[in-house]
């Protein structure tokens, strides 16, 4: 009997033996009351008068609520999904302060959520998540102290306008998207053109400068062989004056070169004032031959 007694109470003694689990905590009521809250490590609680009134995850815990009607001042309804990450601080004033803290914390974002965009235009609200997001961290946070939550990150997830307004951005977009194709098309012409108006600048001055060095070839050419030419009558009329030539023999050069200019193409003919005594020149020499023949 007695031994039975010791088990039953070592039983019972055992039974009072707690080990916290890692992020958890234990609030331990005794005889109805809060007593303590037992957080990671070995506990004990008196069996029949202790009683665990709740079991908290120290985790931080994230929230995904559905999407909430919200009017913008400017009188467009939408829908907005909030995700909250909110962690528990204080796990007496999570289990008293309120009753049904999550449904509380959902309860609370929408209606914070609901101010805000009320003050907000539609296209204030579409490019404004992250003033948003700030604003609703901030009075979630604030409000949950009492319930010993910590509100971490408040994201909005979706914000959904109505269809007209949907189609109407659509088009909105579209026709964006289409301008910037114009202007980037409009661009590329332009350079396009201004390379080939470049290029066919670059390509007349190259042909001008062409065409300008071979006038001043040619035209050193020509003044080239000009040179030469006087050159070579210079040097015939210093060989003629070294050859101590008299008048008669310039008078027979000059009939020579009435001769070639008469077997040419030319049609006419001018004939220089002495011709005759080119000619009694002419008939001198022949006679003058003629007895070196005999």
């Amino acid at each position: 009997m007695a031994l039975t007694i010791i088990i039953i109470l070592l039983v019972i003694f055992a039974a009072g033996i707690k080990i916290i689990p890692q992020s958890k905590a234990y609030v331990v009521e005794r005889l109805g009351a809060y007593h303590r809250t037992m957080e990671t490590g070995l506990h004990y609680r008196v069996p029949f008068i202790d009683r665990v009134a709740n079991v908290v995850s120290l985790k931080e815990i994230v929230k995904d609520f559905a999407p909430q009607p919200v009017i913008t001042k400017d009188n467009v309804t939408m829908q907005i999904d909030t995700v909250v990450y909110y962690q528990i601080t204080d796990s007496k004033l999570y289990t008293y302060g309120v009753e049904n803290p999550i449904n509380a914390i959902e309860n609370l974002t929408a209606t914070t959520l609901r101010n805000i965009i009320g003050d907000l235009e539609l296209d204030e609200t579409l490019t404004s998540r992250d003033i948003i997001n700030t604003q609703m961290r901030s009075i979630l946070d604030e409000a949950t102290d009492p319930w010993g939550i910590k509100v971490n990150r408040v994201e909005v997830k979706n914000i959904i306008p109505p269809r007209d307004i949907q189609d109407t951005m659509e088009k909105q977009m579209r026709a964006e998207r289409e301008r910037r194709e114009a202007i980037l098309k409009a661009e590329g012409e332009k350079k396009a053109a201004i390379l080939i108006a470049e290029g066919e600048k670059e390509s007349a001055i190259l042909r001008a400068e062409a065409k300008k060095e071979a006038q001043i070839k040619e035209a050193e050419g020509e003044a080239e062989a000009i040179l030469k030419i006087q050159q070579a009558t210079a040097e015939g009329l210093k060989l003629l004056k070294d050859a101590k030539a008299d008048a008669s023999v310039l008078k027979l050069k000059s009939y020579e070169a009435l001769v070639n200019v008469a077997n040419g193409q030319s049609t006419k003919i001018i004939v220089p004032s002495d011709l005759q005594n080119l000619a009694t020149i002419g008939t001198t020499l022949a006679e003058t031959m003629k007895s070196k023949e005999k």
